[in-house]
């Protein structure tokens, strides 16, 4: 029995860390929209209701039959998911006189409540909403108070109900990994059985029993998330799978080579496809990113099609999609952040089944899931790319010479993490979870170089500190290392004559640019 908690998503911007949390615990966890729970799965031992950018009383507030699941598992509601319950179970929800947002500190009415066990005195929490809750439900009671929230906690033990009105799951509550570990091992009862060991061997036996003597074909990119995808595959099904790497003209400086040299001591069966002039072809003229993103991603699927076609008896298209991708494509709110390539778009004229046997970890999970598979580390251990590669990377229209301009700097960039050594002798490039050049083409940027005037591209370096991408902070990075990259670029790169350092967080921007 694989052991489950549910997490019902009601739109909140942080569900996601919820369940990154939760998985932190050794226990798997599944992210579902508000009114998908599960009909008889006999896995699940408890409950999670997020927030949402709604109030209960809003007409369009989403709304849950709550006879599914209280009463029959212990629920935790978070924010919204507390006013909810609070809310329909006869209580009071009304807008606070101001919009509580920032830190504030709990005062327990209850000294062993289970749900607080191990907390400090005056444990600092983070609020933000804009409603409250003015009156309890007859058999709910307060566990917790702030100084301007009265009810920042509640409890129904009969029904099994706890419930807090701020969010454990973000940095700032500085002790709500504890709570929902309480919630989850204490008062669920995980056996906190959900291991990187676990996930290869129940993968691999579901792998075989899936896939059986079909072949696979799988879309390789160089990066982590392919590359564990293709070992685990490799491990199922052996000579049945068949990797294939496209070089769609935006991958990083000589990348292409390095990939398919990379896999020779895997005993991986990989074909090269050269693809630039169709890519480049069919993202001519195009500006809009979510537009780049579609076409790049349709025209993988199309390549993956005619390459199929030449092994006559493939009957799977296995892909390294993992949980954020997911996730991230289509909020509960049915509005798309970013199309993944990898994410839905299929066609229906496509002859292969789909395979995605990571669509469940995040980031960092098959990281070590690759450990577990013995891959080397200079894979594991590769800053994520995306699939579109430099693509979402150029801002406006794909050309060749701004790929080519953006290869050059990015080299310089990577390069130069790789070689500084800091302090503690870990390179920057090991202390940063991702990092690469943006090209801000159509923007032209007035320099002097040689006396001479100068309008040329500017770039902007990104780097970001992160542990699953969902939430990101900008890396601080020395600044003798900056000077030193930006005059390398400048002075080596042909039509750069400015360099820029993004020092936007995610959320509200995200990690590309595009």
């Amino acid at each position: 029995m694989q052991q489950k908690i549910v997490i019902l998503d009601f739109g909140s911007q942080t569900t996601q860390l919820i369940g990154r949390r939760v998985r932190e615990m050794d226990t798997f966890c599944e992210i579902l929209p508000y009114n998908k729970f599960p009909k008889d799965d006999n896995n699940i031992i408890g409950v999670i209701l997020s927030g949402s950018p709604y109030s209960v009383y809003d007409q369009e507030a989403f709304r849950v039959d709550f006879s599914q699941f209280i009463g029959k598992y212990p629920v935790l509601g978070i924010c919204y998911g507390a006013q909810l319950m609070a809310y329909c179970y006869g209580g009071k929800v009304e807008p606070a006189g101001s919009r509580e947002y920032g830190r504030a500190h709990l005062k327990f009415f209850e000294a062993e409540n289970p749900l607080f066990k191990g907390f400090e005195p005056d444990s600092q929490v983070w609020m933000s909403h804009g409603d409250t809750i003015t009156q309890l439900p007859e058999g709910f009671h307060a566990i917790a108070s702030t100084e301007d929230v009265k009810y920042a906690a509640y409890a129904n033990l009969e029904k099994r109900i706890w419930a807090v009105q701020y969010h454990p799951e973000v940095h700032h509550s500085l002790q709500g990994f504890q709570l929902l570990r309480n919630f989850v091992v204490d008062i669920c009862g995980s056996n906190q059985s959900w291991s990187a060991s676990s996930f290869v061997e129940t993968t691999v036996r579901e792998l075989k029993e899936q896939l059986g003597n079909d072949r696979v074909i799988l879309g390789l990119s160089g990066g982590v998330d392919s590359s564990v995808c293709a070992t685990l595959l490799n491990r199922a099904i052996g000579k049945n799978l068949t990797c294939i790497f496209v070089d769609h003209g935006m991958l990083r400086k000589h990348e292409f080579e390095k990939v398919m040299d990379a896999y020779k001591g895997l005993g991986l069966n990989v074909i090269g496809v050269d693809a630039r002039d169709k890519f480049f072809h069919d993202l001519a003229g195009v500006t809009e990113p979510e537009e780049k993103r579609k076409i790049i991603g349709r025209d993988f699927v199309e390549v993956f099609d005619a390459e199929a076609r030449k092994i006559k008896d493939a009957k799977w298209l296995a892909q390294g999609t993992i949980y954020p991708d997911r996730i991230e494509s289509l909020n509960i709110t049915g509005k798309v952040i970013k199309s993944h390539h990898n994410v839905g778009g299929l066609p229906e004229e496509m002859h292969l089944q789909l395979c995605e046997p990571l669509k469940w970890l995040f980031k960092d999970e098959v990281r070590r899931v690759g450990r577990e598979l013995g891959m080397p580390e200079r894979l594991i251990k590769r800053h994520p790319f995306p699939g579109p590669g430099l693509a979402v990377r150029i801002l406006g229209e794909i050309t060749p010479e701004k790929v080519r301009v953006l290869q050059d700097a990015d080299d310089i960039y990577i390069e130069a993490m790789h070689n500084y050594v800091c302090e503690d002798g870990e390179t920057l490039y090991d202390k940063v979870w991702q990092a690469g050049v943006i090209l801000l083409s159509p923007v032209r940027s007035v320099g002097v170089m040689g006396d001479e005037r100068t309008y040329e591209n500017p770039v902007a370096l990104r780097a970001v500190t992160s542990m699953d991408a969902m939430t990101a902070d900008w890396a601080h990075l020395p600044y003798d290392f900056l000077a030193k990259v930006s005059n390398d670029i400048i002075n080596k790169v042909k039509g750069v004559n400015r360099v820029c350092y993004d020092i936007s967080s995610k959320p509200p921007s995200t990690i590309e640019w595009e």
